[in-house]
């Protein structure tokens, strides 16, 4: 990385992460060594019998993938590994109708009219709390914002990967922080609420997935200006002055939108509005197939939310394709394919990371390796007799290392709510409160950990500046977000804990027995 950096203790001990983890294999070999030892642990944990018994009292036992009926799984399973890797289809989708957009021209276009209609004081913390707000497209932000956070700062002169840095933060946090709801409050909230009935059915039953919202609200703030401080104080004077190769006319023009692309971005911006309403006929009424007659109560459970990936891929590519229509970028459909082509042509090396990191999800759920970890922490955290802040920080220091092997939050909930928010109840603390402190954990540590689903992805947006940005290159970036993070969204949480104040409508901090 050609960059002028400023020293400092902590920016040293930063460079030194960056060092030693840029010194680990590529991911793509990371991946196999830790299915291999996934493996491996899975054969030593059958041997010695490691077990453990669920909520209900039935026992978990380790799938030996060294057996007979191992090696078979893993063989007939490689394909389904593959394609079946949650991010994969997410990614390759969002990405078409990304191409279109990005190679029309359209992208760049919205961001020079982005930097000359936004205050540039305020262009970080526009772009984090972006990153924050874009969960209301599930995953879609890390494919999305990312890169766009890059090429913004990169046309401004700032350093691209501090703008990959900001969204990356933003996306990440914004699981636990909206303004709206999102569809992971349900996915999260009826696992809270199931295991809640387990130890107290009455309380349950008085429960809703809104239990976060007032706390999801004032988090946005918090992460926005805190976010904005660490791109700006500590990221950005510690990767110092990009030297990489930039187009100075390309970054000149990134300040000037000629007639031609205003005209374009109107036209879009027409399509963008014709087609929310077609969107909107098919899930506002009670006849629309997107809404499939739900209640107003129910809309969250809507198919709408389980279709967004397709939803965003027409959002990009209709405005996409009216914008190179207008400025004769596009002249017909060959254009569009081959445009298209292109786009997946750069998806290369995230193919064959999918390939390598379904392996190591699929073996390491099919162990059950984590499921036993989770329970034998939790029987940790519930003999170390910890009260109070510390209580928390230990619950949190718990999720946050689980949360280093297993990436999807809503599947690391199913196994560890009816373990956590009983023994969090027994020891006096709502389930609301539980549910919280695992949103923080997860959210804190999504952006440091190398087998998140998506940080393979994003190392691939920032090698696009610099070819030998590594593992260590990025967590060390990251960390900075992942500490300051934890300690304002522990202290905001210790003041609504201690105020009184409900983390959603009717749902206290403390559980009285």
């Amino acid at each position: 990385m050609d960059t002028t950096k400023k020293s400092g203790f902590f920016s040293k001990g930063l460079d030194g992460i960056e060092r030693v983890g840029n010194k680990l294999p590529h991911p793509v070999t990371l991946f196999f060594i830790f299915a291999a030892l996934v493996v491996l642990a899975s054969a030593l944990g059958s041997a010695l019998g490691w077990t453990v018994e669920d909520g209900e009292g039935e026992s978990i036992t380790v799938f030996n993938l060294l057996s007979s009926d191992g090696i078979l799984y893993m063989f007939e399973s490689a394909v389904t590994n593959f394609t079946g890797f949650a991010p994969l289809g997410t990614v390759l989708v969002t990405m078409l109708g990304i191409g279109i957009a990005e190679r029309s021209g359209l992208i760049s276009a919205a961001l020079k009219a982005l930097v000359t209609s936004v205050p540039k004081q305020l262009l970080t913390a526009a772009l984090v709390f972006g990153g924050i707000m874009s969960s209301m497209a599930a995953d879609a932000g890390y494919v999305v914002l990312t890169p766009l956070g890059a090429v913004l700062f990169a046309g401004l002169g700032r350093h691209p990967l501090a703008g990959l840095a900001a969204a990356f933060a933003g996306v990440s946090a914004g699981f636990s922080a909206n303004l709206l709801v999102t569809s992971l409050d349900p996915l999260l909230g009826e696992l809270t609420i199931a295991a809640a009935a387990t130890f107290d059915p009455a309380y349950a039953e008085g429960m809703n997935i809104l239990m976060n919202y007032y706390f999801m609200i004032a988090s946005v703030v918090m992460l926005t200006i805190a976010g904005t401080f660490v791109t700006e104080k500590i990221v950005e004077p510690r990767l110092g002055t990009y030297k990489g190769d930039v187009d100075k006319e390309e970054a000149e023009d990134m300040k000037t939108v000629t007639p031609v692309e205003k005209k374009g971005l109107w036209m879009a911006l027409l399509s963008i509005i014709v087609t929310s309403v077609l969107i909107a006929l098919l899930v506002v009424p009670s006849w629309g197939p997107l809404r499939a007659g739900l209640s107003n109560e129910d809309i969250l459970e809507a198919p709408f939310f389980q279709t967004l990936v397709p939803i965003l891929f027409i959002f990009f590519l209709i405005p996409g394709f009216v914008y190179g229509y207008v400025t004769k970028v596009i002249k017909d459909d060959k254009d569009v394919a081959n445009q298209m082509s292109d786009t997946m042509a750069t998806m290369g090396m995230y193919i064959v990371l999918a390939f390598a990191a379904g392996q190591f999800v699929a073996y390491f759920n099919t162990s059950n390796l984590g499921q036993i970890f989770a329970y034998n922490a939790a029987e940790w955290l519930s003999a170390a007799g910890l009260e109070g802040m510390f209580l928390v920080l230990g619950f949190m220091f718990v999720v946050g290392v689980i949360n280093i092997f297993i990436g999807s939050s809503s599947a690391k909930w199913a196994f560890m709510a009816p373990v956590f928010v009983p023994i969090m109840m027994d020891l006096g603390y709502a389930p609301e409160l539980t549910q919280v402190l695992y949103r923080i954990a997860d959210s804190t540590t999504n952006i440091i950990s190398p087998l998140m689903p998506y940080f393979a992805i994003v190392i691939a947006f920032a090698q696009k500046y610099d070819p030998k940005v590594g593992i260590g290159t990025l967590i060390s970036t990251m960390i900075p977000y992942s500490i300051v993070f934890s300690i304002v969204w522990t202290i905001m949480l210790l003041i609504f804990m201690y105020t009184g104040i409900d983390l959603g409508p009717g749902a206290e901090v403390f559980y009285n027995k």
